[in-house]
């Protein structure tokens, strides 16, 4: 049984040789077999210098240098292309995800699961990252891009079936969580440890998660058009009561002048509606034009160690 650690890399050129150290070690202890893909995601520090030395050192690790930074998301479909083993398992660089969490997510997936989240009963990160994670996974399972009671993490592993369904995957705009639910209803929990970041922070800005909203919104789900048509019926429905309102009104208080106010309130309202309306769909027809154009999900700079990997880069 050969297992593919794949791990995106960034700003972690201190850090990434403690984590690979500590799943060796782990490793030593299985008769599994393991392989590393480590996807230096555009880092501005030495991480892909580190990753190069890594690769000297063991020839069971596949490093991959991306032109520019992607994104975690992308950096995973990357490392895909390189990733030969039987459960691939995606791990962060930066020390909080436990290498003794490894095969707990391995047995859970012997059951006969193809996709096992770690769950983090007191995750060690910020008041922020929390609460947005929070939102994120509410959202989630409102828009039905995330099944119910389970809860996510980047922490997680993945049956074959899952991978060799991913890399047909090729949108630009990437959304791992809601295409994984396309593809299998087999998932799990699994409670892991969350540790300490070995150091450094969080790459999350507000901006990226506004980005991974949108995906998530907009990638995998209808509900944003639907929701669109429903206010369109609805006010629709609510002008012409209205309209109904000002006639009787007419009749019955012919002198009445209608107000300046309310007039102004309702256009004003009524536009705003429109202009969202508006942005929902050519945020749809904007994607669509990208795709077609063949933007890319990512794009390798370089790789250490291909001769190791039986997959290339399509």
């Amino acid at each position: 049984m050969l297992i593919s650690i794949c791990i995106p890399c960034y700003k972690s050129a201190n850090t990434l040789p403690v984590v690979v150290a500590g799943v060796k070690e782990e490793f030593s202890k299985r008769p599994e077999d393991y392989q590393f893909v480590l996807v230096n995601d555009g880092s501005p520090d030495n991480t892909f210098g580190t990753i190069l030395d890594l690769c000297k050192e063991d020839e069971k690790i596949t490093g991959v240098n991306l032109s520019r930074n992607y994104g975690q998301a992308s950096a995973k479909l990357a490392a895909l292309q390189y990733a030969r083993g039987d459960i691939i398992v995606f791990m962060d660089d930066d020390g909080q995800h436990p290498a003794e969490g490894i095969f707990k997510l391995v047995d859970k997936m012997y059951e006969g699961y193809d996709v096992v989240y770690a769950a983090f009963p007191h995750k060690k990160h910020g008041f922020f990252k929390r609460l947005t994670s929070d939102m994120h996974n509410s959202l989630s399972e409102f828009m039905g891009t995330k099944p119910k009671g389970v809860k996510r993490s980047s922490f997680t592993a993945w049956s074959r079936v899952v991978v060799d369904a991913m890399l047909r995957y090729k949108s630009p705009f990437v959304s791992i969580g809601s295409f994984i639910m396309t593809v299998t209803t087999k998932f799990a929990n699994v409670e892991i440890e969350h540790r300490e970041r070995l150091e450094g922070k969080s790459g999350y800005t507000f901006k990226k998660l506004i980005r991974m909203w949108l995906n998530l919104f907009i990638s995998f789900s209808m509900l944003p058009l639907r929701i669109a048509t429903y206010l369109g019926f609805l006010f629709s429905g609510a002008g012409f009561l209205g309209i109904l309102y000002l006639l009787i009104r007419k009749i019955v208080h012919p002198t009445r002048v209608a107000g300046y106010t309310s007039t102004m309130i309702t256009v004003l309202f009524m536009s705003g509606i429109i202009m969202i309306i508006l942005g929902v769909m050519g945020e749809y027809l904007g994607r669509i034009y990208m795709t077609i154009s063949g933007l890319p999900q990512y794009n390798v700079r370089g790789v250490v160690n291909e001769q190791n990997s039986d997959t290339e880069v399509s």
